[in-house]
């Protein structure tokens, strides 16, 4: 088996464990009143949002919350991170937390997950993965290209979708946390969010245009007076691997504390789990 092949089945192992365990365990301010004016780049949203991840880059870093909520066959399941990301290096750390089972009866320990350009690495994976181990997932093997895998949409992958924008609306002003935001309504093309996205992030998108059910994602996003996103919601359709049902996905991303320290460090090669990954 090549190691593209291994790293091919190890994505799909965490998939089918993250949405196992999970299915198993199965902001707005009020909008204020219009400006005359409003703002020069709300009068070509397209432009303004294809531009949005290079604002992040600017910026320089953050912190993140993010939620990605799954729906199929009645069951509703929401799995919940927190964390920083540098954007010029594209590196980020979260903290992510699965719900626990319906009677509370048993809670999952959080993973932590690190990612990269074309790499998730995350610890506390389970199935028989050491504690003291992360396990490495090539992102570009991933049918969703890590946009949805992790439980945790990449900020940066989050941002980068928008460069594939092809309608956009401005809603209006709006407050969002004590930020002054505008508020725009749209839909982006994952395919041509490949075209435009960094290095680090083509062949990750490119996998997600090519894995989901659609590559047509709908999208709700805020931007502050500087350009930056504050919050955006995407909106994915995938088909579980397991059950072969189409599954609804929201991911909210939530950025603040803009320059935040974001120190990420990758594991070294020997704290790699290099094992195969046991279905749960």
């Amino acid at each position: 088996m090549t190691q593209r092949q291994q790293q091919r089945r190890w994505g799909t192992a965490v998939v089918a464990g993250l949405a196992a365990g999970v299915w198993a365990g199965a902001a707005t301010g009020c909008a204020g009143p219009g400006n005359a004016a409003e703002d020069a780049r709300a009068a070509d949203p397209v432009e303004t949002l294809r531009r949005a991840a290079d604002a992040l880059v600017a910026a320089g870093s953050s912190k993140a919350r993010t939620s990605m909520e799954m729906a199929t066959g009645g069951t509703r399941v929401t799995i919940r991170g927190e964390g920083v990301y540098d954007y010029r290096r594209q590196l980020g750390r979260l903290k992510v937390v699965l719900p626990q089972d319906p009677a509370g009866a048993s809670e999952h320990r959080p993973i932590v997950e690190l990612l990269a350009p074309g790499a998730l690495f995350m610890k506390n994976r389970g199935a028989g993965v050491p504690a003291d181990k992360w396990v490495r997932v090539d992102t570009a093997t991933l049918s969703d290209g890590n946009l949805v895998t992790g439980g945790a949409t990449d900020p940066y992958a989050a941002a980068e979708v928008l460069r594939g924008t092809r309608t956009a609306v401005y809603v209006g002003r709006d407050r969002l946390a004590g930020t002054d935001v505008r508020h725009f309504r749209g839909t982006a093309d994952l395919a041509a969010a490949a075209k435009g996205a960094s290095a680090g992030g083509r062949d990750s998108l490119g996998a997600a245009a090519k894995g989901f059910a659609t590559a047509r994602v709908p999208f709700d996003v805020y931007l502050d007076d500087e350009g930056r996103i504050r919050k955006v919601r995407h909106r994915f359709t995938f088909v579980n691997g397991r059950q072969k049902e189409a599954v609804a996905v929201a991911s909210t991303t939530l950025l603040y504390d803009f320059g935040a320290p974001a120190d990420v460090r990758l594991p070294a090669s020997a704290d790699i789990y290099a094992g195969r990954i046991a279905e749960e």
